[in-house]
């Protein structure tokens, strides 16, 4: 069985919204059930400031000010920044270079550059944020446990006036959430319904700009602390208005059911039908000449799909999806503190965010996380099971070892492979 750190709630009260539930709350306005239903996947959802629960607005996962310490003081290099004018993407070269002493890159952000770009009505894109800011890293672990699947997120810094990018569709589906200033969204219809990654919009250029000058199905400007739901192939532009705006971009790298297609082509390579060479001197141009290795080669498909295991499709699909959202993140010097302070009496806790399976193999257990399997001896699992579910915290509480000193070894092992961190 596959889990995920549990939101409390144990002592018989009732448990305070969970933060995956209160991430989600902050994107949308309708009830997770009827947004799961009425619109994930299907339709946009535009939902007023007055309408979340934090009508403040969203300046405490990134400010204008947080933007700025970002570009100047952290040494950011690429891909972390992008830099769009026109609805073109700039080259790195053009405000990037070396760091100075002691710094041997050449792909450093020169501020110097990008005020000039800014200033000369470029949109500033900074990337990966779920990585780089710790709001916004805190935030996108708990927003990505309510949905279910990986995110990223990408700020946007488009100056008075200016547009960063045409018209366009995105392979993922998006949360905007708007920090500062005003921005004008024009919303239509998807030319290509749900598409894959492999299926960008530049290869329907011209069915996107024809649909573009249409009758948009959105036409709003968001408003700091506004949020905007899109689906992934619903056409957008947008532009600042009056002053300079500021949106974060939550981009949800869902799995689909082409991913399953995949996986089952991978393993079909088991199939030797499937392996079979085609005949010697065979016109693969000739279609009377494919026809029949055609037909015997989906009838090998097809007996091979009806045998199909669930366990190993889904054990490929956790090797994909897994290690695209990690975990909260450990401290490695307050960890190597921990490791070396460990007693019977410490208190350990899951690493929050972590997906885990515990499962039996022959005498022993194999505990599978995002980026390892342990295995551990078979008499391990009540302990890691109870200290994993959060029922226990004390290592000398840890169930189903006959002492302590087999308790602390266990709980040592679980710091040092970071499964578990300091309580």
């Amino acid at each position: 069985m596959t889990h995920i750190d549990p939101p409390g709630g144990r002592d018989g009260r009732p448990a305070a919204p969970s933060a995956p539930t209160a991430a989600l709350a902050r994107c949308v306005s309708a009830e997770p059930a009827k947004f799961a239903t009425a619109h994930w996947g299907r339709t946009p959802l535009l939902s007023r400031a007055d309408e979340l629960p934090n009508p403040a607005g969203f300046t405490d996962l990134l400010s204008p000010a947080d933007a700025d310490e970002l570009l100047s003081r952290r040494g950011l290099r690429t891909p972390f920044l992008r830099i769009a004018k026109d609805g073109a993407l700039l080259p790195a070269a053009r405000y990037t270079g070396g760091g100075g002493a002691g710094a041997e890159i050449g792909d450093q952000v020169l501020d110097e550059r990008v005020l000039e770009l800014y200033a000369g009505g470029a949109t500033l894109v900074l990337q990966g944020l779920h990585r780089t800011w710790p709001a916004l890293i805190d935030f996108t672990r708990e927003l990505g446990a309510a949905v279910g699947q990986p995110l990223q997120v990408n700020a946007y810094l488009t100056p008075a006036g200016s547009q960063g990018f045409a018209t366009h569709y995105d392979t993922h589906d998006v949360f905007v959430l708007q920090v500062d200033g005003r921005k004008h969204w024009r919303i239509h219809p998807p030319v290509l319904p749900d598409p894959l990654e492999r299926q960008p919009w530049g290869g329907r250029a011209d069915e996107v700009s024809a649909t573009a000058d249409g009758a948009p199905a959105l036409d709003v400007v968001l408003a700091p602390g506004d949020a905007l739901y899109l689906p992934r192939g619903w056409l957008h532009s947008a532009q600042a208005q009056e002053s300079s705006s500021l949106h974060l971009t939550v981009g949800v790298r869902a799995l689909t059911r082409y991913a399953l297609v995949e996986e089952l082509l991978a393993l079909a390579a088991e199939d030797q039908r499937l392996r079979a060479t085609l005949p010697f001197g065979v016109d693969v141009a000739d279609p009377d000449a494919i026809e029949p290795e055609l037909t015997e080669t989906v009838e090998a498909l097809r007996d091979w799909l009806l045998r199909a295991d669930p366990t190993a499709v889904a054990a490929r699909l956790r090797q994909r999806a897994w290690p695209a959202a990690r975990p909260a993140p450990i401290r490695p010097l307050a960890q190597a503190e921990a490791l070396a302070a460990l007693d019977e009496d410490s208190r350990i806790a899951p690493r929050p965010g972590l997906r885990w399976q515990l499962t039996p193999v022959g005498d022993k257990v194999a505990l599978r996380t995002f980026d390892r399997t342990l295995t551990l001896p078979g008499t391990c699992e009540p302990a890691v099971r109870a200290l994993l579910t959060g029922d226990v915290t004390r290592v000398g509480d840890l169930p189903g070892l006959d002492d302590d000193t087999d308790r602390v070894t266990l709980a040592r092992r679980l710091l040092r492979e970071a499964v578990a961190v300091p309580g």
